[in-house]
């Protein structure tokens, strides 16, 4: 798949949030994400900040970095995205959790599930999303987490919406291979030397379930610093060696998307990424696929 470079967005209230935005679209960027913990208060609501970003840039396209299913009743859910994605000319797409802090969740009113429960919400919301995304009258499912019972779908997404779950575990990752889009992991919990464990298990249940893997889209948020000085270790150093790092992410784990997550100044973080990094590393990739 064609390379994608991201801007993984904190949603705190009180840095500028658009302003942030808007530069990731003049620069080039092809994703902005925006991480969703409801109960978080320092936070904007997610799907608020994405529909001002939207209105608020030409090209750029968005989506939940990851949505927190067990606060989002995925009918509800898959109706705002599809409607933002119509609105936006289609540029949504669908990042989707089992969701995590669960003392949390059940504090702002969700049920706290246990971690079979949570997978299985999962696999549902899956359905009840595409279906609802479906443009089709009388929709019914009945499942143990989430019901349709005669729904009317509508309005149709303006693309076709692709689904990124952002999991971890055998069964989660199984799920990923059997039903999903894309993978959407984090560096802070899916560590480089996990990449290849994790990703042939999606791999072998894709292929268990008559899929391509390369089908499945793998996208990595990248959290760190691009810094002027010698290295600190993995995304801690020069943009140098940012382009070695993500160039080897790509070529050796088939990572097809970095949304860049950084620390420190995030207008200078930013522009040094746009401009130094993500330029290099399509270069490099492609060299070799030529080669």
């Amino acid at each position: 798949m064609t390379l994608q470079f991201g801007y993984f967005l904190v949603p705190d209230a009180a840095d500028p949030l658009v302003e942030y935005a808007r530069l990731a679209d003049e620069l080039g960027l092809d994703l902005i994400g925006v991480q969703d913990h409801p109960y978080q208060r320092r936070y904007v609501d997610t799907w608020t900040l994405l529909s001002v970003i939207a209105a608020s840039t030409g090209r750029i396209r968005v989506f939940p970095d990851v949505a927190c299913l067990p606060l989002r009743p995925p009918a509800v859910l898959a109706k705002a995205a599809a409607s933002l994605d119509v609105l936006s000319g289609g540029r949504v797409e669908l990042g989707l959790g089992a969701g995590a802090f669960w003392d949390a969740i059940e504090a702002y009113g969700g049920t706290r599930r246990t971690p079979r429960e949570a997978i299985g919400s999962l696999e549902e919301a899956v359905a009840v999303i595409r279906a609802v995304w479906s443009g089709e009258r009388n929709l019914r499912f009945a499942g143990e987490h989430y019901h349709l019972a005669g729904a009317r779908s509508g309005p149709v997404p303006a693309h076709p919406m692709e689904i990124w779950l952002g999991v971890t575990g055998p069964k989660a990752l199984a799920l990923t291979g059997r039903l999903a889009d894309g993978w959407l992991p984090s560096s802070t919990w899916a560590t480089p030397d996990r990449l290849g464990e994790f990703g042939a298990r999606i791999d072998e249940a894709a292929t268990e379930a008559g899929r391509r893997p390369g089908d499945i889209r793998r996208l990595y948020n990248v959290n760190g610093t691009i810094s002027g000085g010698a290295s600190e270790g993995f995304l801690k150093g020069p943009a140098g060696q940012w382009v070695d790092e993500l160039t080897d992410l790509a070529l050796g784990y088939g990572i097809d998307g970095f949304v860049f997550w950084p620390d420190g100044d995030q207008r200078r973080q930013l522009t040094i990424f746009a401009e130094e990094v993500v330029p290099e590393v399509r270069r490099q990739v492609a060299l070799e696929h030529e080669g």
